[in-house]
């Protein structure tokens, strides 16, 4: 089986985040056959989430909704949804073409809740001017991490995803200092070199996948969105488990040991949802996980 080809790729210079949710008194088998019946497309990424899965009497061991957190360092909350595409694109203008056709082949059974445009920054930079997913893993190891293996139709190949948007205030980033905006990510933001004494709720060390236990290695295909009023991260993430991101969202949350990370200092989460993407078959998206 194939992994869905955007899983592994760099982030494109644009793309489109859509969640989707099944209509009110939509039938979920018609929603299955609209879904089947998307054309094959190597710059998409199709996630399917719980809701969806038990509207048509299935599941899937690892799969569940996102679920919300609250603590020292503030809410993390569910916006579960039934579907999840990233669609991505030379230009913005592009992909707005191709979400027209693909969201018009899925009208009827499904609504979309939200849709956010994104971007490359800087040759890959959060909007803060940090280095984005800097150690991620690479290669054949970014395989290992992302990808489900093993001899199972329908789900080796196949990846979990969690997504969340955070909002950011960079106002209030550029009110730190340089090295206090250094010690809220515990990089450099010019060489992007690890500060050794940063502080403990340095973003670094709150999310260092190493040192949790087992390791917590994710890929992450995050990208910028927004306007000049309101932005952040689309931040996305993923693995052949969602253990990984929710151990280390846990900690970020300041639930392991109370201490919250710095990075909430100056961004908030406003969305959360968990899916699964599918394998390929031929092509297309082999959805016999959900009875097809």
């Amino acid at each position: 089986m194939d992994t869905q080809p955007m899983i592994l790729a760099a982030p494109p210079p644009s793309g489109l985040f859509l969640t989707l949710t099944l209509a009110r008194n939509a039938d979920a088998r018609e929603a299955r056959t609209a879904v089947a019946n998307l054309p094959p497309d190597d710059n998409l990424v199709l996630g399917l989430g719980e809701p969806f899965l038990q509207a048509l009497g299935c599941s899937l061991d690892g799969l569940h909704a996102f679920r919300s957190l609250v603590g020292p360092g503030g809410a993390f909350p569910s916006t579960q949804g039934d579907l999840w595409i990233f669609l991505g694109g030379p230009d913005a203008g592009t992909v707005l073409h191709r979400a027209r056709a693909l969201t018009a082949r899925l009208a009827g059974p499904f609504t979309v809740v939200e849709e956010t445009p994104s971007f490359v920054f800087d040759g890959g930079r959060d909007l803060s001017g940090y280095e984005d997913g800097t150690e991620n893993p690479k290669d054949s190891r970014a395989v290992e991490v992302a990808v489900i293996a093993g001899d199972r139709p329908g789900i080796s190949g196949g990846s979990f995803v969690a997504i969340q948007r955070w909002v950011h205030d960079l106002s209030a980033l550029e009110r730190m200092s340089p090295k206090e905006r250094d010690h809220v990510m515990g990089r450099e933001v010019a060489s992007n070199q690890e500060i050794a004494d940063a502080p403990v709720s340095a973003h670094v060390k709150r999310t260092a996948q190493e040192s949790f236990d087992p390791e917590a290695f994710m890929v992450r295909r995050s990208m910028p969105w927004g306007d000049r009023l309101t932005h952040g991260l689309y931040f996305v993430a993923y693995g052949n488990t969602l253990d990984p991101f929710e151990r280390v969202l846990f900690r970020m949350a300041g639930l392991e040991d109370g201490v919250p990370d710095a990075l909430l200092r100056f961004t908030r989460p406003v969305t959360g949802g968990c899916y699964f993407c599918p394998p390929l078959r031929d092509g297309r998206l082999d959805l016999r996980i959900l009875g097809a």
